[in-house]
């Protein structure tokens, strides 16, 4: 079944890892990102100016950090002082063997973390961490890349994506560089704050931003923790081709499955039915475009594969229960305020 997300405004700590030859930048990044999602969020829930939770940068132990830039990191808590929902590995420049040995708590609290159902987000070689922890074995993951060779040495077990800016392995999401990371972040905003302070941030962080791959993608990957290849493969060709017209019929054939084969292993793999899968990745495409563009209603319904304009807004409506109208003028108005 697909991997649970937890439910809004369930945030109250966001722990980000400081340690010796981190990336500063990816640091501060993050430390800005959700002490902005938790003013968003406060505002929305009428607690005014107040941040909704708090967002601590922590270090592994008593001992200052320093940057690869040699600056001294703000760290305001050791790890094992903090209780997240929500941990952010940054940017590293060095050995991670020796960092692996230098601090030896933070694999452990991870480890425990994760286990206690906190959501971790790794930007750019920050993925070995979680590799190194076990959390990403048998999951899919992407870093940056220049660390492509070390990464599948290191950690032969991770399911590495070298073609993919964002991975979400349900629990683990990883990011492949310091620019995809603000997908992740607001990717991760949503999940934890709900989609309105995730629309409301990604407006001030996305402005001035052309993106070159669509970040809706990104939600689907909490179903594909399975075993299947072959429904794996399809889910990745329905990334690519989810506005073309084709018959399912013809998918399975490609893939040596009659269609009730096909049916039958592709809902015990992700939980979904083919046809339902396919409507919710229209939809999240329709979304991404309704918020990031200024295409007609029929424009975006015919980009994401419906001819019928009628039908697609009938279709958003039963998966978002807004129109696509009322989508559109619900983050303007967001973005306004």
């Amino acid at each position: 079944m697909p991997a649970s997300a937890p439910a809004p405004h369930t945030l109250q700590q966001v722990a980000i890892l400081a340690t010796d030859c981190t990336i500063a930048s990816t640091v501060m990044q993050a430390k800005d990102f959700f002490y902005m999602a938790s003013l968003n969020d406060g505002r929305q829930r009428g607690l005014g100016l107040t941040p909704s939770f708090s967002t601590l940068i922590a270090a592994p132990d008593e001992r200052p950090a320093t940057s690869f830039s040699q600056d001294p990191l703000p760290v305001q808590t050791r790890i094992d002082q903090t209780a997240p929902q929500l941990i952010i590995l940054p940017a590293f420049w060095g050995n991670f063997d020796e960092l692996l040995t230098r601090y030896p708590t933070v694999l452990p609290w991870l480890k425990t973390a994760h286990a206690e159902g906190a959501l971790i987000g790794a930007v750019a070689n920050g993925a070995f961490w979680a590799a190194a922890a076990g959390l990403l074995d048998h999951r899919e993951a992407t870093t940056y890349w220049r660390y492509y060779s070390e990464f599948s040495a290191r950690f032969p077990k991770v399911e590495l994506q070298r073609d993919k800016h964002l991975t979400d392995a349900g629990a683990v999401l990883c990011a492949a560089g310091i620019s995809s990371g603000r997908d992740l972040f607001v990717h991760l905003a949503e999940r934890l704050c709900g989609p309105g302070v995730a629309q409301t941030v990604a407006r001030d962080v996305f402005y001035e931003v052309q993106r070159s791959y669509s970040p809706g993608v990104i939600g689907f990957g909490g179903q594909k923790m399975h075993q299947d290849l072959a429904i794996l493969q399809i889910q990745q060709w329905l990334e690519g081709h989810f506005a073309e017209k084709f018959r399912f019929e013809d998918v399975a054939s490609r893939h040596g499955m009659s269609i009730r084969n096909f049916m039958r292993r592709f809902q015990q793999a992700t939980g979904d039915k083919p046809l339902q899968y396919l409507q919710r990745l229209r939809i999240e495409m329709a979304k991404a475009l309704l918020s990031t563009s200024r295409q007609s209603i029929k424009t975006i319904s015919y980009d994401v594969g419906y001819d019928d304009a009628s039908f697609f807004a009938r279709l958003f409506r039963q998966h978002t229960e807004l129109s696509p109208n009322q989508y559109r003028r619900q983050y303007q108005r967001q973005n306004e305020e």
